[in-house]
């Protein structure tokens, strides 16, 4: 069976017509539209504003043209992840996708499913002819995944609707009303360089096949990050050592899968080489569970003529801030048990020709602790020299009390599934928060279908998941 005949099929459909268009953060250009055509082509209204987002507006079906609007939200950006060995552009490709049992995988990249089943659930609804809904305000957002630029900019006045449905979740039993806020530190150190002695030897040494994923919602799993790790594997060498390049991760909101660095080496020590592969086998067994695909490569390579390089002093230095730098969890909620609080994530590291620089993004659902939490990232850098700057603050999104929307849904799950939903707050980014200030007043609930492995290429959809989704969102608008 092909993914655009899964049910439902006008859901799937839309999904791999828009799974065929590249749509990288900052580059929605071409999906945008796309979703322009679509509205025209059925006959819709919309609207767009500076920053690029655009609303769909469709009236309620009979006897619900008067009811209050609904505002139906999901981002049209998707994370670019590929695995090393898959020859893929994804500037001008198409996502590759597959079914796996009850799961849609794309091959060798991540999936798109956060947020394309938003995007598809929406286009399906606005195309429908037969489904029951008040008037419908369907908001596309643009960005989400590389800053939030799209929500942060978005003109509120483009939406009357007071009652939103984000579709962003990625646990089908789960409604989320709060999240985490976040802030991206970007360091840079200007390093001096030199050209390599005419003797000794140059290496590339990495670490791929890290499970990656999601920085907020997967950052309590204990995934190795690639960077952090190859920097403590490469302090393990006490020979004489010249940091060459260091590029390792991607995306900020991406827990890095990759790393690769070439360095040059005074002799070819074997002792040095033996205690390095022994150091790395025992990351090995250390991540066994969480990153069981880890590996370890070595490789001599040819040296390039007017190659250049950070001293030895100044390349421990450097590693030594990567290898220290503080990541993963720093605290756990104390109000709400299980709760990530505040975390940070070094998403990427690029070192060439004198430049050294670092991208990170700190979370928490605590402003003031998002801050610190931002400043003590940047500490670790800014001891050996380097400019620290904190951008694209965002705020999280404070849970409401006595939600009428979370009351309604929470008995129609219950009514359709015979289970309750889970209430919860995540730590991820959502961007609630965002459009919440931007539009006084909205009342808010994010659910969606079961993603796995969002923003790593081990990304998959579950159809089931899928079903259930779309079943309780009919369900919901006949309410409405």
């Amino acid at each position: 069976m092909s993914i655009s005949h899964l049910q439902p099929e006008s859901l799937w459909s839309y999904f791999s017509q828009l799974n065929a268009i590249p749509r990288a953060s900052k580059k929605e250009e071409a999906v945008l539209q796309w979703l322009k055509s679509f509205a025209e082509e059925h006959q819709l209204r919309y609207a767009q504003d500076a920053i690029g987002n655009l609303v769909i507006y469709k009236a309620g079906t009979q006897g619900k043209e008067d009811n209050p609007a609904v505002v139906l939200q999901g981002h049209v950006d998707m994370v670019h992840q590929k695995n090393a060995d898959t020859s893929f552009d994804f500037d001008t490709m198409g996502i590759q996708m597959h079914i796996d049992g009850d799961w849609v995988r794309a091959r060798g990249t991540t999936l798109g499913a956060d947020n394309g089943i938003a995007v598809a659930t929406m286009l399906a609804l606005l195309a429908s002819t037969d489904i029951a809904h008040p008037p419908i305000e369907a908001l596309f957002t643009v960005d989400e995944e590389a800053g939030m630029t799209g929500a942060m900019n978005l003109d509120g006045s483009l939406l009357s609707g007071k009652l939103m449905l984000n579709m962003d979740t990625e646990e089908d039993d789960e409604f989320t009303i709060g999240s985490a806020g976040g802030v991206d530190t970007t360091t840079e150190l200007a390093y001096d360089t030199a050209s390599l002695p005419n003797s000794g030897q140059v290496w590339k040494l990495g670490l791929r096949g890290l499970q990656g994923g999601h920085s907020g919602m997967e950052i309590h799993l204990g995934l190795g990050n690639a960077n952090i790790l190859l920097a403590q594997l490469l302090l393990e060498l006490n020979a004489s050592m010249r940091l060459i390049s260091f590029d390792g991760g991607s995306l900020r909101n991406a827990i890095p899968r990759e790393a690769v660095a070439e360095i040059w080496t005074a002799s070819e020590d074997d002792n040095q080489w033996k205690k390095l592969r022994e150091a790395a086998e025992d990351l090995k067994k250390v991540y066994s569970v969480t990153d069981p695909r880890m590996d370890f490569f070595i490789e001599k390579i040819e040296v390039k003529k007017m190659v250049q390089s950070a001293n030895e002093t100044q390349s421990i230095r450097i590693l030594q801030s990567i290898a220290g730098c503080p990541n993963g969890i720093f605290r756990m909620s104390s109000a709400a048990p299980g709760l990530v609080e505040t975390s940070s994530n070094l998403a990427r590291i690029e070192l060439s020709d004198g430049l050294f620089r670092t991208l990170s993004l700190q979370r928490s659902s605590i402003d003031s602790s998002r801050d610190l939490a931002g400043k003590a990232v940047g500490a670790s850098f800014a001891a050996i020299g380097a400019k620290v700057v904190h951008t694209g603050h965002y705020p999280g999104w404070q849970p409401a009390t006595n939600s009428k929307i979370v009351d309604l849904m929470h008995a129609t799950y219950s009514s359709l599934f015979g289970e309750s939903p889970r209430v919860t707050i995540c730590h991820a980014g959502l961007e609630c928060g965002i459009i919440g200030e931007r539009c006084p007043g909205m009342e808010m609930i994010s659910y969606g279908p079961t993603i796995k492995g969002a923003h790593s290429p081990d990304e998959r959809v579950s159809i089931s998941s899928v079903q259930k989704f779309w079943q309780l969102t009919l369900e919901t608008l006949r309410q409405l």
